[in-house]
């Protein structure tokens, strides 16, 4: 269907007949990879939200979630951004501030810029491009040209990967989030 309808944003659960939502992902955004992919699931374990992550989901929701933030996470994936229901980016920061080893030694090799850093830092603690970009009083188009320099040095495909790679490699520490 995807391929023939070609949407915007797919909602997917990680548990579903036949094909799990994760292998959905994969095949989704191998074959259409404008489509922007939320997870709405019930499962609340880092594993499958990685995995998600891994297999191009932006947007990683519990299905305990209300109307209106589902609507949200509709409009901030469609608009490019990722989004984690807050118990999940609790359950992330945990994970990455366990992993403190090798963050010392990517916080020194990473490819980044300072400003490139500040970014990440903004995007890794939840913000959208034009918070950010009040933030740091520059365009909004500012921000996206250095997340895109951003996402090319870390070799990711996504805001939300490029966070996820900042955390666990310590570039961003848990506590700035």
């Amino acid at each position: 269907m995807v391929e023939d309808l070609a949407p915007d944003v797919v909602l997917l659960d990680i548990t579903m007949p036949g094909l799990s939502g994760i292998d959905a992902a994969r095949i989704i955004k191998a074959t259409s990879p404008r489509t922007s992919l939320i997870m709405l699931t019930v499962h609340g374990e880092e594993e499958f939200l990685f995995e998600a992550i891994k297999a191009g989901a932006m947007g990683y929701l519990l299905k305990d979630c209300t109307a209106e933030e589902l609507l949200r996470a509709i409009r901030v994936v469609y608009d490019g951004e990722g989004l984690l229901a807050p118990t999940m980016a609790a359950k992330v920061m945990h994970e990455f501030a366990r992993t403190r080893g090798t963050r010392e030694l990517a916080a020194v090799t990473h490819p980044l810029t300072q400003r490139e850093v500040e970014i990440l830092q903004h995007v890794a603690s939840g913000l959208a491009n034009k918070e950010i970009a009040l933030r740091l009083s520059i365009s909004e188009r500012t921000v996206k040209n250095h997340l895109s320099n951003i996402m090319e040095k870390l070799h990711v495909n996504s805001r939300t990967q490029a966070a996820v790679y900042a955390l666990r490699t310590g570039l961003v520490p848990p506590e700035a989030t």
